[in-house]
């Protein structure tokens, strides 16, 4: 399926009581969707099952947050982050995810599930975009995207170690002050 690549520039908001639902299979296409996830990102059930979850990736996300929310659940924990996705028509939305493995009966992941609510805004603005402009500043000095991410990455890390906390703690303690 081709990828909306025009942005909009414009902001797509959710009740704060939705809760965007989603499931994946250990490639991360989605394999089931509820209709909160339908109805904010614009797209049918029909476009989006068996796609990549990154059919909604914005390109304003940093890559380093992503590779540290895969390698987190691919290694069996849960994370919380903050993600910034984007809608059929090149909107965007923020999120504040929660994504877990999903595991079968033997205990072995078989999926990955996300429960995704109205983020903080205070937080979001004072906080988590500013941290995020940062990594994707770094991420574009770089010609090669895989370089970009690790530098990226290595700036998130070495943040998370001066904290003396994992990301989803340091998602936690964040304080709308």
């Amino acid at each position: 399926m081709a990828r909306q690549t025009t942005l909009t520039g414009k902001e797509t908001f959710f009740d704060d009581n939705e809760i965007i639902v989603s499931k994946t299979n250990l490639k991360g296409h989605i394999v089931y969707c509820n209709d909160v996830f339908l109805k904010v990102s614009g797209f049918t059930e029909k476009e989006v099952v068996g796609q990549p979850h990154s059919l909604i990736r914005h390109p304003e996300m940093p890559r380093a947050v992503f590779k540290l929310l895969w390698d987190t659940v691919q290694s069996g924990k849960e994370i919380f982050a903050y993600v910034n996705n984007r809608t059929k028509t090149g909107n965007n939305y923020w999120v504040l995810a929660h994504v877990t493995p999903s595991r079968n009966g033997a205990n072995q992941i078989i999926g990955y599930h996300s429960n995704r609510r109205v983020p903080d805004r205070t937080i979001l603005t004072r906080q988590i975009i500013p941290l995020y402009e940062m990594l994707l500043r770094e991420e574009k000095k770089h010609s090669n995207a895989k370089a970009g991410m690790a530098a990226s990455y290595e700036i998130l890390t070495k943040k998370l170690e001066e904290s003396g906390m994992e990301y989803d703690e340091f998602i936690a303690t964040l304080q709308a002050a």
